[in-house]
């Protein structure tokens, strides 16, 4: 779907412009060379938000860093919400995506933990998922301790943080040991086979079919191209969807993952499950974020926000009794 500048949305016709010029595509160098740039970012909070950093230990005796985000003034019985950041799989920090914690927690004075989960270019999945799925754990133990709700816990993220957030609904789902009220995956990184029309051929702003390809060979490693990818790694793969959280997200018409994410929330419409999902007419992928302050970039937010906080007053699930340490299968 070769993405024409009548296509674009007009408040994002200059932005696309200069992006197309700049930053056509994402490449293996082009993750490894933005990734230390990124670091800097790192233990570094410029919202008006109390800001702490906790590290929990891997199975390997690795630690992973959590980046836990909550109002200046705390409140009792919030919702607890686990936020995973975007990048392709292969890029990011938990820092970068504090526009859209700060305004959660504006909204609801909800404590988000965010998972500094490891990156494809590093290692491959199933690392990141591992690593989200601990931090979920974490907050279900610990979350208490920061007002949250045990039985309002959500998970949200952006692009390949929404495709973790989706994969960490299905795992949770399976394996029994955390129930999530409510999921955010915000235009989610979701079918590895980039086969349906929006994935193919697509050259639009900031994420076309090129970085898309790149991306998923990163994440997937040996399992790219095969049909032995899981459900977990790949969600649009997943045949049974019953059983998930209610949801909402959006996305744009001219990105690549318009029509797996579209796709992905008509099925779980068709379980029953409570969905809220909305098309933004040509805006690219990110719109929101590199475009923040436009006016359909304040219509996404809204949208956002409103189901939201309808899903802190309405969305509620009971946690499960706690049981002895499971061991995980991500395939």
């Amino acid at each position: 779907m070769p993405i024409k500048p009548a296509m674009i949305h007009p408040e994002l016709r200059k932005a696309a412009a200069l992006i197309r010029f700049f930053w056509p595509s994402f490449t293996e160098r082009k993750y490894r060379l933005a990734k230390v740039v990124n670091e800097k970012l790192k233990g570094k909070c410029r919202s008006p938000l109390t800001y702490e950093q906790k590290t929990i230990t891997r199975q390997d005796g690795s630690l992973l860093r959590l980046c836990i985000y909550s109002p200046q003034d705390p409140k009792a019985d919030v919702p607890g919400l686990l936020w995973l950041h975007g990048g392709g799989y292969a890029l990011g920090t938990p820092e970068q995506d504090e526009l859209f914690i700060r305004r959660f927690i504006q909204a609801s004075n909800c404590v988000v933990v965010s998972p500094d989960y490891r990156l494809s270019i590093d290692a491959p999945y199933p690392a990141a998922l591992e690593d989200g799925y601990a931090a979920l754990l974490w907050l279900k133990k610990h979350g208490a301790a920061y007002g949250v709700r045990t039985d309002q816990l959500m998970v949200g993220g952006d692009s390949a943080g929404g495709g973790l957030a989706v994969a960490l609904t299905l795992f949770a789902r399976d394996q029994k040991e955390v129930a999530i009220a409510f999921q955010m995956p915000l235009y989610p990184m979701l079918d590895d086979r980039m086969d349906t029309p929006s994935a193919t051929d697509n050259d639009g702003p900031l994420w076309n079919s090129k970085s898309n390809a790149t991306s998923w060979r990163l994440y997937l490693g040996p399992l790219f191209q095969t049909d032995q990818v899981p459900v977990y790694a790949a969600p649009a793969r997943c045949r049974d969807l019953t059983g998930l959280p209610p949801a909402c997200s959006y996305v744009g018409s001219i990105e690549p993952f318009r029509d797996e994410a579209v796709a992905y929330f008509e099925r779980l419409r068709a379980t029953g499950t409570d969905v809220h999902m909305r098309v933004f007419d040509g805006c690219f992928h990110g719109f929101d974020i590199v475009c923040a302050q436009t006016g359909i970039a304040h219509v996404a937010k809204d949208f956002l926000l409103k189901h939201f906080l309808y899903a802190t007053e309405h969305y509620f699930a009971a946690q499960p009794p706690d049981t002895a340490m499971q061991s995980h299968s991500f395939h």
